[in-house]
């Protein structure tokens, strides 16, 4: 694979310099296209910004697929490498561009080979970071107009070691959930506090009384979390505020226990709004599904894990649009590790200082050159 690593390096840090939001990746998917049709292909678009590249191989009806994400995130800069980010307040912050410059990568190793068993399918997918661009890819047809019977795809990660491969079956990443939430009261003088109906308290009971979801309505086997991450509320310090608004976030790793979670936070409410007379508005945003990695998938790589410095992986509490694949094809999804401290590469994802050095991209193409190698 040595090979691609000048290409490699060059793809990510061009990609690197123009990012996009999702579904506003106009210079990311120009940049694709011109890239695949120097290497002699003819890609195709979806879903306005994404990229698409089907190679026929032998067998027309079995189709595997890889996937890399190509959107950004609304973060400035704060590295001071050469190649840093020419779209101010805009970064991928989050290795979408290494993921772009790997299945680029990918793409010119395929032309080393002379015939393929399986058909191949790549996709440039917009919008992971949201509203879920994988969604829009499966609702297309793409899946089905080529009979793809499996998918793959990597995500960076700065919490493993440079080059180490990460997976496991059945639930790896969790289901997102949104949450936003407003109690509201009557707001007057902190020194009348008779003549109000202050918010702050029955807030504070919602709150504590949602350390009981997970310790008492879920079972202890299921991993889940409510986490309350932003709070608003109140001017100065002597007045009553009229409302406090509060946002966060649910991950469960299965429908069930999302669905229980939401009802008992709901339930909460409606029992704070009697008990304390006040006035709380909710809205929960499911977003997407929990990643599930196909058993027989994951089986078929364990035969093939010796070429890899593979370790199991566990469960994270993190969400990928990946599982919207998954939903309707078997998938498997894998971290790739970046962490470097020699190099200082030890920041975390969404982070204005993360980094990663290129050349641990070459085991992502080694990875897919591998998958796809795999029987049937």
């Amino acid at each position: 694979m040595n090979f691609l690593l000048e290409d490699i390096i060059k793809f990510r840090q061009d990609l690197h310099q123009i990012p996009e939001l999702g579904l506003k990746e106009f210079k990311t998917q120009e940049y694709i296209i011109n890239t695949l049709q120097s290497l002699g292909y003819s890609p195709k678009t979806i879903c306005g910004t994404g990229v698409y590249l089907y190679l026929e191989g032998k067998d027309k009806t079995f189709c595997k697929a890889f996937r890399a994400d190509m959107d950004a995130l609304s973060i400035t800069e704060g590295t001071d490498c050469s190649f840093k980010s020419k779209n101010n307040g805009f970064m991928h912050a989050c290795g979408h561009d290494g993921h772009m410059a790997t299945l680029l990568g990918f793409a010119k190793y395929l032309k080393t080979l002379p015939l393929y068993d399986c058909s191949i399918l790549l996709i440039f997918q917009p919008a992971e970071e949201g509203p879920g661009g994988a969604k829009l890819i499966c609702e297309s047809g793409i899946l089905e107009l080529f009979s793809v019977k499996e998918i793959y795809s990597f995500h960076l990660f700065p919490e493993l070691e440079e080059g180490v491969i990460s997976t496991k079956a059945g639930p790896f990443f969790a289901q997102a959930t949104e949450f936003d939430c407003k109690v509201i009261g009557k707001g007057g003088h902190g020194g009348m506090p008779h003549k109000t109906i202050d918010p702050l308290i029955p807030f504070t009971k919602i709150i504590d009384s949602y350390q009981s979801i997970i310790s008492r309505n879920i079972s202890p086997f299921n991993p889940a979390v409510v986490t309350v991450g932003k709070i608003t509320g109140g001017t100065v310090r002597n007045i009553i505020s009229d409302s406090i608004e509060f946002y966060g976030t649910i991950r469960a790793y299965s429908q069930r226990d999302t669905n229980d979670i939401i009802k008992r936070m709901s339930e909460i409410h409606r029992g704070v709004e009697l008990g304390f007379n006040v006035k709380i508005n909710d809205e929960f945003r499911v977003l997407y599904p929990p990643v599930i990695n196909d058993s027989n998938l994951y089986n078929k790589f364990l035969k093939i894990s010796n070429n890899f410095n593979f370790i199991q992986g566990e469960p994270l509490a993190l969400a990928e649009d990946f599982s919207f694949y998954q939903e309707k094809i078997p998938g498997l999804f894998f971290l790739l590790g970046t962490k470097n401290i020699d190099k200082n590469f030890t920041s975390s994802l969404h982070s204005s200082t993360f980094n990663f050095d290129e050349k641990v991209l070459l085991e992502g193409v080694k990875l897919f050159a591998k998958l796809l190698e795999g029987e049937k």
